[in-house]
C-alpha cells in the first residue's frame, strides 16, 4: 500500500468492474532465482504512481523495484546482501510500504523480528530499526502517519507513532482462537480513512474489520471454515479496500482473488484465477499480496510461480 503524508491511496473501481482473465507478467516469471529478472518466493507489493512496482522478495532477502513495461531490468532498493541482521541486510522480508513524508521504505524484516526504515534517496546503503523484537508480518499506515503492524506471535495488531517502540493495541491480543476479540496468525493489513483496521486472519480463514476503538472485530469475509464455497476462504492473505468499501482478498488456498461487496458480506465472487493452481495466464498458485493502480488494474503476487501478474480492468 502506498502512502503519502496527506491521504491514503484511492482506487476508483466501479462496483460492476471486471478484469481480463489472462494476466500479463510484469515482474519475475523467469523461474525461481536471484537474478535481477527473477524472484524467489515474493510476498507483497505496492504500486508507486502507476510506473513502478516494489516487491518484497522474501526468498532473496531484498526489496526489488520494477519499472512498468520492463520485465528484464529490476533494481535492488533494500537488502540484497544475503540473509543477515546487519543494517545493510534483510532476512525474509514479508511486507513493504512507502512513507512519502520521509521518502523512505518501511519494511517488515520478518526473519530479524524487526521493522526497519530504508531511505529511497540515492546512495542509501543501510536501514534504521524502528521496532525491534516483534514477529511482524504486515504493515499499513494511515493518513496521520501512524504505522500499523501485525504480530503473528502475539496474534494482534498494534498502532505506532513513528519512533514509539510499544504501540497501542487495535486488534486481537486476546489469545490465539476464533472469538470476535481474537485473531489466529494475523498477516496482511489495510487501514481506511476512518482508521478502521482490516486484518487477514489466516488460520481462521476470514477477514476481520476492527472499527477504530472497538474491542471486538466484525467478520467481513469468510469465517465459515476453510473451503472453496463462495461463503468461504482458504488461508486468506493480501487484502485491499476500494473507495466504495469493497473488499478484495487473495484467497491463497483456492488460487484466486475474491471480491466481497459491502452489501453482501455473506458471499464473495471470484474475479481472477480460480482455475486451479498452475502457471497459465489465467491461473495463480498461492497468491499473496495484491494491489491496484489508480486506473483499477489489479496486481497480484503469484507466490509459487515467482512472479507478479497484472490483470487489466475492462
Amino acid at each position: 500500500m502506498i502512502i503519502d503524508n496527506i491521504s491514503l491511496p484511492r482506487s476508483n473501481i466501479p462496483a460492476n468492474a471486471k478484469w481480463t482473465q489472462n494476466a500479463v507478467t510484469i515482474a519475475g516469471g523467469h523461474g525461481q532465482g536471484n537474478a535481477t529478472n527473477q524472484l524467489n518466493w515474493p510476498y507483497d507489493l505496492l504500486v508507486d504512481d502507476d510506473q513502478t512496482v516494489i516487491i518484497a522478495d522474501y526468498g532473496n532477502h531484498r526489496i526489488m523495484q520494477w519499472k512498468n513495461g520492463d520485465t528484464t531490468n529490476a533494481q535492488v532498493v533494500a537488502g540484497g546482501k544475503g540473509a543477515g541482521n546487519g543494517l545493510n541486510q534483510l532476512y525474509r522480508p514479508t511486507d513493504v510500504l512507502i512513507d512519502k513524508g520521509t521518502d523512505s521504505l518501511l519494511i517488515c524484516d520478518w526473519g530479524n523480528r524487526r521493522v526497519v526504515r530504508w531511505s529511497r534517496r540515492s546512495g542509501a546503503t543501510k536501514s534504521e530499526i524502528l521496532i525491534d523484537n516483534i514477529d511482524c508480518w504486515g504493515l499499513a499506515m494511515d493518513d496521520q502517519r501512524y504505522l500499523y503492524v501485525s504480530d503473528v506471535g502475539k496474534h494482534e495488531v498494534r498502532r505506532y507513532q513513528l519512533g514509539d517502540q510499544n504501540g497501542t493495541l487495535v486488534a486481537g491480543g486476546n489469545g490465539q482462537r476464533d472469538g470476535l476479540n481474537q485473531l489466529n496468525y494475523p498477516t496482511y493489513l489495510f487501514v481506511d480513512r476512518q482508521q478502521n483496521v482490516y486484518v487477514s486472519d489466516f488460520y481462521n480463514h476470514r477477514v476481520m474489520k476492527w472499527n477504530k476503538g472497538a474491542k471486538e472485530g466484525i467478520v467481513v469475509a469468510g469465517g465459515q471454515g476453510q473451503g472453496n464455497a463462495l461463503t468461504q476462504l482458504y488461508y486468506p492473505l493480501g487484502i485491499f479496500i476500494d473507495t466504495l468499501g469493497t473488499l478484495y482478498v487473495a484467497d491463497s488456498g483456492n488460487h484466486c482473488v475474491m471480491r466481497w461487496t459491502q452489501g453482501d458480506k455473506k458471499q464473495g465472487a471470484v474475479i481472477v484465477g480460480g482455475n486451479g493452481s498452475g502457471a497459465g495466464a489465467n491461473q495463480l498458485d498461492g497468491p499473496r499480496g495484491l494491489s491496484f493502480d489508480r486506473h483499477g488494474n489489479l496486481y497480484v503476487v503469484d507466490y509459487n510461480n515467482h512472479r507478479v501478474q497484472r490483470f487489466s480492468i475492462k
